[in-house]
């Protein structure tokens, strides 16, 4: 009588994953999950120093104490509009920091504030640009849809324009 090898008899038997196993995995994925998410919606968001919430940016732009941009795609502005007062320039344009310079009127020290979707873009850009010397580049966290920073430009209230791409 051959007893079974225990080597053989592992090799064959279906992969099985304990209860505890199952919830480290469950844990891991809803961690990670959470991790994508909160960035994603930006839910750490805050209105800080360098930053402007949408009625603060809508304001300093209609009263031409900066220049308000919306770096969202075009399909993103043909959906929600385009804050009123806010120049569409696509940031994944060839040339966005040329065709900012432009439109600020060849200003690199000009106030410029960025608005995206929600706030996660615009923080990145921010950081570009100033690494491409423009000095004075402010965030507007709560972005069109809102953040963790506040409700946003559309819950707010604030006027849209039909976007011109």
């Amino acid at each position: 009588m051959t007893l079974p090898n225990p080597v053989e008899q592992s090799e064959k038997s279906p992969l099985r994953l304990s209860r505890r196993g199952i919830l480290v995995l469950g844990l891991a994925g809803i961690a990670t999950g959470g991790a994508v998410a909160a960035q994603w919606y930006n839910v750490l968001a805050e209105n800080g120093a360098e930053a402007l919430s949408p009625p603060q940016a809508h304001e300093a732009a209609g009263a031409g104490a900066l220049l308000l941009v919306d770096i969202r795609r075009p399909d993103e502005w043909s959906r929600t509009g385009v804050g009123e007062g806010a120049v569409p320039l696509d940031m994944r344009r060839q040339g966005f920091e040329d065709a900012l310079l432009v439109a600020a009127q060849g200003d690199k020290a000009r106030p410029i504030a960025l608005i995206c979707a929600r706030g996660v873009r615009s923080r990145r850009m921010s950081d570009r640009l100033k690494a491409a010397g423009f000095t004075r580049i402010i965030d507007v966290p709560e972005g069109m849809l809102g953040s963790g920073a506040g409700p946003g430009w559309l819950r707010r209230g604030l006027p849209v324009v039909e976007a011109k791409s």
